[in-house]
């Protein structure tokens, strides 16, 4: 028989291209079966120091504290006190009444495009406040929470949506691609697979002064599968770069079910495991988890252990943007069927049965809220929305070359500004 005809090759059953599908689609019934979720409280917490091939047992559980019932509970339960509780309430809550009015300008013409951080709020919130005010964070376009964390000032990132006079970044970024260097957080971009590789960097450059700062990035389940995600964590590794790498699981890339990313091989927490660094699985929707989940890897980081790879399991609730219309992909009442719930109901649940809050309380703060996003978007109105109102043209000349040249001097004079 010869190589080409081999034996037995007659009855070999046909090769089959595997193409991941969602478990539903719209008209089903949504489904999270395939996710495997620890109860809370149940996950070991190593010491940060530990050797990595000690603990490849964590990318497979789910980092969780707080209970179906609102109670922390396990080793990895922060023990934060009230007021840093109410805080990250306070913060969460500002995101989502912020995200609300600016997607209904958009609907209304008054900016070109809005994306929301809807059921993600506490990833952003938590590791804001946790971090020291000098690390980086690298973000995506949904840790909008990382800014009110910090007393981001309102009207300039109103202004900077609405592409107006008072855009503090001068047009020279989409309506929602912020940038605010005094706040920790770097300037954003579209290609999230940069994040990764700009925070390693920044973070080896920040050990290489030996400086005391470390970096934070975000990206995208779906930008897992880029190149820039795996050369990041092989610089990260090589290097023991201090950061903290988000992969930020909220089910969805834009209209990609997270199997297309590999989801359904493995978690993306595991990934850390080829490159030798630490993945942690942790339940986004748990602003306890999160905090204590972003202490342990910020401590592992600023004690030389290097990086670590932090998986959010969480859902994205809303559309991918302003243009994009979910119903025509999941079903539609997926979002309310997610069995991590609202992070926001989730920590309120969690204030109210210790004391430290009640319903009332929480409708007021929502509406002091509502009432702060209407004064500063009616302020950002006044200077103008969409097309109204553009930051002067000579501003497109400055802060391009520390010396323009002739042909920036030439051009701007034919400008006459």
């Amino acid at each position: 028989m010869s190589p080409q005809d081999p034996i037995g090759a007659s009855n070999r059953p046909p090769l089959q291209l595997h193409i991941p599908e969602p478990p539903a689609r719209p008209g089903q019934a949504p489904r999270f079966d395939h996710l495997p979720f620890s109860p809370a409280g149940a996950i070991r917490r190593p010491d940060p120091g530990v050797a990595e091939p000690e603990m490849r047992d964590l990318p497979y559980g789910l980092i969780r504290v707080l209970d179906d019932e609102g109670n922390a509970v396990g080793p990895w339960d922060p023990g934060l006190d009230a007021e840093t509780l109410r805080r990250g309430l306070k913060v969460m809550a500002q995101t989502r009444a912020f995200d609300d009015r600016m997607f209904r300008a958009q609907r209304q013409g008054k900016t070109s495009f809005y994306m929301k951080s809807t059921g993600e709020e506490a990833i952003g919130a938590a590791q804001s406040m946790m971090l020291d005010r000098d690390d980086m964070c690298f973000p995506t376009y949904r840790v909008l929470s990382w800014l009110w964390a910090r007393d981001y000032p309102m009207l300039d990132l109103v202004n900077q949506i609405f592409s107006n006079e008072g855009d503090p970044l001068k047009g020279r970024q989409l309506p929602i691609l912020f940038s605010a260097r005094d706040y920790g957080f770097y300037s954003l971009s579209g290609n999230l697979g940069t994040r990764f590789s700009q925070a390693v960097g920044w973070a080896m450059a920040s050990a290489y002064r030996g400086d005391t700062r470390i970096a934070l990035a975000y990206v995208g389940d779906g930008t897992t599968a880029e190149g820039d995600f795996h050369e990041a964590l092989t610089f990260a590794a090589v290097y023991r770069a201090p950061a903290i790498l988000c992969v930020t699981n909220n089910q969805w890339a834009i209209s990609s079910y997270a199997g297309i990313a590999g989801a359904e091989s493995t978690t993306f927490a595991a990934k850390a495991i080829a490159y030798g660094l630490p993945g942690l699985r942790v339940d986004g929707n748990d602003f306890l988890a999160v905090w204590a989940a972003t202490v342990w890897a910020a401590e592992r980081a600023r004690t030389n252990k290097g990086a670590t790879l932090i998986e959010f399991v969480t859902y994205r609730a809303a559309g991918h943007s302003t243009s994009d219309d979910p119903s025509k992909y999941r079903p539609a009442e997926e979002a309310a069927c997610w069995p991590l719930g609202d992070p926001i109901e989730r920590l309120k649940t969690h204030l109210i049965a210790r004391g430290e809050w009640s319903a009332e309380r929480h409708t007021q703060m929502e509406a002091e809220l509502a009432d702060g996003v209407r004064a500063a978007v009616k302020e950002g109105e006044r200077i103008g929305t969409l097309g109204q109102s553009k930051p002067p043209v000579r501003e497109m000349f400055e802060d391009v070359f520390k010396e323009p040249d002739w042909r920036v001097l030439e051009q701007r004079r034919e400008l006459g500004v």
